[in-house]
């Protein structure tokens, strides 16, 4: 049985559980700062390091929240770096950058950035932080979560599949959580749209091979 069919399944018997709100929000778009395209429309991912995607969402703690940004790449799904606080300044999405940028293995020139219109990602101190590194910058222009749709799935798989969705003690342990929850993700956990290889088996291979993907279907 797919995948859809179990879900239908499921559903008809009242078995999906059941998806909880989202009370915290970590992207404020209302801004004035210049919002860049949308790179990704109608791009066919071809290899890895050709698109990083990154975004941030929060990690309850005792006493109240932490913030995780991620950058992944679009390709192999293999999270390329991350940076966990107490805020959400520009410093921590420029750490998860930095550590993404260190990561590289093939050092292709021009690499895709794509984010979501937050503040954060468009104000001209990580814009020209980014662009000097290389990348060029691509942004969502609507509210669909299709237009980061890997980012957001990535963010969902380490909250409910490595125990990032409960209240952590303090922030200095869910640091020690996530950094597991990344090294077990990037080199054990096995995907459905890699055909059931890793993250980091796909980053190396770089053949060039078409996977499926989390992108919206045309009707």
């Amino acid at each position: 049985m797919g995948r859809d069919a179990l879900f239908n399944l499921l559903r008809s018997y009242g078995l999906l559980v059941k998806k909880t709100r989202r009370f915290h929000i970590t992207t404020n778009s209302n801004h004035f700062f210049y919002k860049s395209p949308n790179l990704l429309k109608n791009l066919e991912i071809m290899y890895a390091e050709q698109v990083f995607v990154s975004d941030i969402t929060y990690i309850k703690v005792d006493g109240g929240h932490a913030y995780l940004a991620l950058v992944t790449d679009a390709y192999s799904k293999k999270i390329m770096g991350w940076s966990l606080d107490d805020n959400m300044k520009v410093s921590l999405v420029k750490q998860a950058l930095e550590m993404a940028h260190k990561n590289r293995i093939y050092k292709h020139a021009n690499i895709i950035h794509h984010s979501d219109r937050g503040i954060q990602y468009c104000c001209p101190d990580y814009s020209d932080f980014a662009e000097n590194k290389g990348f060029v910058l691509s942004t969502t222009q609507q509210y669909d979560p299709y237009e980061n749709a890997v980012a957001e799935r990535i963010n969902g798989i380490l909250k409910y599949e490595f125990g990032l969705k409960k209240t952590i003690k303090s922030i200095n342990i869910a640091q020690k959580m996530v950094k597991q929850a990344v090294q077990i993700y990037n080199n054990e956990r096995l995907h459905w749209s890699l055909d059931l290889k890793t993250p980091q088996s796909v980053h190396l291979k770089y053949n060039q091979q078409k996977y499926k993907s989390y992108a919206k279907k045309s009707a």
